[in-house]
């Protein structure tokens, strides 16, 4: 459904994949990635969001150090994803959802999905850009918690998550007390994405029914 293209940003042009509804849009959506890239995954998701009617575009973030790169599952793309994205930093990240911003928002209410690193990146396009916001399972959002919300935001974690205790999403909650925060039962790290080990269908789809509901109050 989706095609690459390429989107300007301050700090030169990247690409990105752009998926449109067969429909009229309800609005539109910028997909923040993982540490892996603009991988197969992520466009699968901007491509679902456009089967429910969102103009959806994921900008290759990783373009802006490392043209081009997509890791896998495994734990050399861990150790290589987390060492990129700590060069490009979440400024870097934000430089490239303000390139897709600039190209949807003429035309459309814009909203961020985010998942993982992409999660608190989403986090920060709500607190720094004024941006409908949906987290999935963003652990690097702790330390950014003194940051205030300037628009609606839901947060999804998965209650057995190794990586985000529940102490963690308590501080969620106590720092912000007007978000939407969802903990998902018998979900891991990664619940949304089927080609990680703690892919979790059920859960992913309940997730995405809240997320749905979500943006269409947000966007409307």
């Amino acid at each position: 459904m989706g095609q690459t293209i390429s989107i300007n940003t301050r700090h030169g042009r990247i690409s990105a994949w752009h998926a449109k509804p067969h429909v009229t849009p309800k609005g539109a959506l910028i997909v923040v990635q993982e540490i892996f890239g603009l991988n197969s995954h992520i466009r699968q998701v901007a491509d679902r969001f456009a089967n429910y009617g969102y103009v959806a575009i994921a900008p290759a973030l990783f373009d802006l150090v490392h043209p081009g790169t997509t890791l896998d599952y495994d734990e050399a793309g861990v150790k290589r994803g987390r060492e990129i994205v700590e060069e490009l930093g979440f400024n870097g990240a934000l430089d490239g959802v303000r390139g897709a911003f600039d190209y949807l928002e003429a035309e459309f209410k814009v909203g961020v999905v985010g998942y993982c690193w992409g999660g608190s990146v989403a986090f920060l396009a709500n607190t720094r850009l004024g941006l409908p916001c949906v987290s999935y399972y963003g652990g690097r959002t702790v330390p950014l918690l003194k940051e205030r919300p300037k628009a609606p935001m839901l947060l999804h974690f998965g209650q057995d998550d190794p990586l985000i205790p529940p102490e963690d999403v308590e501080r969620h909650r106590e720092a912000l007390p007007a978000a939407d925060i969802q903990v998902w039962p018998g979900a891991g790290h990664g619940f949304n994405c089927d080609q990680r080990a703690d892919y979790n269908a059920d859960v992913a789809q309940q997730a995405l029914t809240r997320t749905l509901a979500f943006l269409q109050k947000a966007l409307r």
